[in-house]
This record gives C-alpha cells, structure tokens and sequence, in this order.
C-alpha cells in the first residue's frame, strides 16, 4: 500500500474531440471537473461518456500519472486537455497494465483491473501543443474495467496493487 493523491476527476456526459483536430474541441460541459465521483462495475463512473457503453466496459475508466503532464509544452495542462478520468500523484500508473489495483479516497477501495494503454491522440497536439501526442506516448494513462461499486474523491488516498500484471 502507499500513499496517492487524487488531483483531479473528470465526469465529462459528452466527447469534445470528434472529427478533425483542425476544427477545434466542442465546448466544454460546465462542471466536468468534480470533487467526487461514483463508480459502479462493470459500468463506470455515473454521469461519464463512456458509462454503461457496451464498446467501452472494458475500459470505462482512465487513469493518468500528474507527473506525466506535459507541463513543459502547456504548464496548465490537466484532465480537461487528456480528457482521462482520474488524474494521480505518486504512482506509476502506466507501469501497471494488466494489474488490478485499489484505489481507496476514504470511502472504501475501489477495485480497478488495469486494461490497457490509455494511447494518445493527434489532438493532444491540437489542445495542449505541438509535440503533445509524442510528450505522452508511453505515458498517456490506462484503461480499467472498475470491478466494484464506490466512491473516488480529490484529496489524498492509499494505492494498493491487489494483483500483479501477468507480465511481471
């Protein structure tokens, strides 16, 4: 187990990035950015685009390392740019695909097995900067499947890895 924090949580109910980097993000949604969101397995976090899509319930909810911003390109970059779910500090989320973790904000753990790559897309380059998309290969973030009901809140939390990647 070890100390985490929760920086951020995006509940987005839309996409923004459709169609053709060039055109522009659609606008944003007031109040995507919360202090709390609830998760349900097998479905997602309520309220979220990807919430009980059959295409995504394998993947409903993205986690990304703060430490892995590209702050250099945009030091105001954060979830409203990468559009991942929950943004971390202080563990090496990117390390952990095929993992399942817990992730407990003071309401309980909430289980997370760790999908896949979270890949990033030409329009990082498009709504952080140049050079954006390359910044974050590797270190975009990861898509989980969340195995349990529960409650993800900003502030400070405890990371366990339940279960090791199968490779390693």
């Amino acid at each position: 187990m070890s100390a985490v924090e929760v920086v951020q949580l995006l509940v987005s109910p839309a996409h923004r990035y459709m169609g053709r980097p060039s055109d522009g993000p659609s606008p944003a949604h007031d109040g995507e950015i919360v202090l709390r969101a609830q998760v349900r397995a097998n479905l997602g976090l309520v309220g979220d685009r990807y919430y009980g899509r059959p295409a995504h319930r394998d993947a409903a909810v993205t986690l990304m390392a703060a430490e892995n911003l590209p702050v250099d390109i945009d030091p105001a970059v954060d979830l409203r740019q990468t559009r991942r779910n929950v943004l971390l500090r202080g563990v090496d989320i990117d390390a952990l695909v095929g993992a399942t973790v817990s992730l407990d904000t003071g309401a309980g753990p909430v289980l997370l097995a760790v999908r896949r790559p979270a890949r990033p897309c030409a329009w990082m380059d498009a709504v952080i900067g140049p050079g954006a998309q390359r910044a974050l290969r590797g270190k975009g973030g990861v898509r989980c499947t969340p195995l349990t009901d529960g409650e993800l809140a900003v502030g400070p939390a405890e990371f366990t890895v339940v279960a090791p990647s199968a490779q390693g």
